[in-house]
């Protein structure tokens, strides 16, 4: 099996606890609770006896405590790799819901050894295995390492620190996954012959996802626990009057890289590269970095009207990042500058307001502005070719 690549001492110490999870050890309750030191701020909770459940489509069962055990891994391994976050997590359990619905399986027809391994049931989709029915065949890896679940998650997620880097693809290898839909981006690593599968096990995913987690956790790395942040004091516009176009809304559009159809989950505004870019309100800092690598992004909470609401700032460069993971903000601090990193063709803000708090859905930042007031905000522009975000 190959060996994990060290991710930090906070890595080292969760090693005894991931390895028991991917055996698939029903954990006590109080032993998976120590998982609390996770790189994205989602703190691992409790994992109950079994859950019930509901589909897109209305299709109810129950998950028993082996099949949320193997969630556990999923989610713990996600919050232990840096870019994936609440939403990367999401599309893990959805693409493991759809394969396997969250069951360690063999493939004895295939593989007789597979069946040697600990499982929870006997598949026999052509060579696949696991959780995420991966195939061997197909470059990602061994029998033996695909009859672990934690491999498998590293697997999936992928990245530069992935087991399988550059190819077969995981999630962190997909350029703009963050904006596609789940369900879309599940079928990016999955490469389905059935790609419209996945959407349909996305409230499972959510609920599962709150059920194991403990209030608090965020979507950045090193976000800090759930605490309360004061209502803020005014609300301010993230570039500086004058300095700034709109060329891409939020919704469907044409992406100007791909040409392909896609749904743009903000709004775009060009500005020279260098503009400062300002906190929209008072709050606190839930990630700050370079996501994927390449791609800088921040990501602050708020409460706005008595409401928590995260707000995202995207494409600076690394150097045009003011603000670190947990710091507390002010509306119209300065806290980056207007970069190109990332997918994106010139230099803009790629701008997102989320209600509910990070890793809950985006929606149109522009009228939102618009209904609260927001200071500094320039008569509106009309649309050129847009930015891609």
């Amino acid at each position: 099996m190959k060996k994990f690549l060290a991710v930090g001492i906070v890595a080292l110490l969760l090693a005894p606890m991931l390895g028991l999870l991917s055996i698939g050890v029903l954990m006590n309750p109080a032993v998976i609770h120590q998982a609390n030191c996770i790189a994205s701020g989602i703190r691992l909770g409790p994992i109950p006896d079994e859950l019930e459940v509901t589909t897109k489509d209305g299709t109810r069962f129950t998950l028993n405590k082996q099949q949320l055990t193997h969630a556990g891994t999923i989610i713990t391994v996600g919050g232990n790799t840096a870019g994936v976050g609440r939403d990367g997590i999401l599309v893990a359990l959805m693409a493991a819901l759809t394969e396997s619905t969250l069951r360690q399986l063999a493939n004895t027809g295939t593989y007789p050894e597979s069946g040697q391994y600990p499982h929870d049931g006997n598949g026999s989709d052509h060579d696949s295995l696991g959780l995420f029915q991966m195939r061997p065949q197909a470059g990602w890896g061994t029998v033996a390492e695909l009859m672990d679940t934690t491999y498998q998650a590293r697997a999936f997620y992928g990245g530069p620190d992935g087991p399988n880097f550059p190819s077969p693809r995981g999630l962190l290898d997909i350029p703009g996954w963050q904006q596609m839909d789940k369900g879309e981006a599940a079928q990016a690593v999955e490469v389905s012959a059935y790609p419209d599968r996945y959407q349909n096990y996305e409230p499972v995913a959510r609920t599962i996802l709150d059920t194991l987690t403990l209030p608090g956790g965020g979507s950045g790395e090193g976000a800090p626990g759930d605490e309360t942040i004061p209502e803020t004091t005014r609300l301010v516009f993230p570039l500086p009057t004058g300095s700034y176009v709109r060329t891409s809304g939020f919704g469907p559009r044409v992406d100007p890289i791909t040409g392909e159809s896609s749904f743009h989950s903000g709004t775009d505004w060009a500005a020279p590269d260098g503009t400062p870019i300002f906190a929209l309100a008072d709050g606190r800092v839930v990630y700050a970095g370079m996501v994927d690598g390449f791609s800088g992004q921040i990501t602050i909470e708020h409460t706005i009207r008595g409401k928590k609401v995260a707000t995202m700032y995207v494409h600076m460069w690394a150097h045009g990042i003011h603000v670190s993971t947990g710091d507390r903000v002010t509306a119209g601090q300065h806290i980056g500058d207007v970069g190109s990193s990332g997918h994106s063709t010139g230099a803009h803000l790629h701008f997102q307001v989320h209600p509910g708090g990070a890793g809950q859905p985006a929606i149109d930042a522009e009228p939102w502005l618009a209904e609260h007031g927001v200071e500094g905000i320039d008569a509106p522009t009309g649309g050129g070719p847009g930015c891609a975000a």
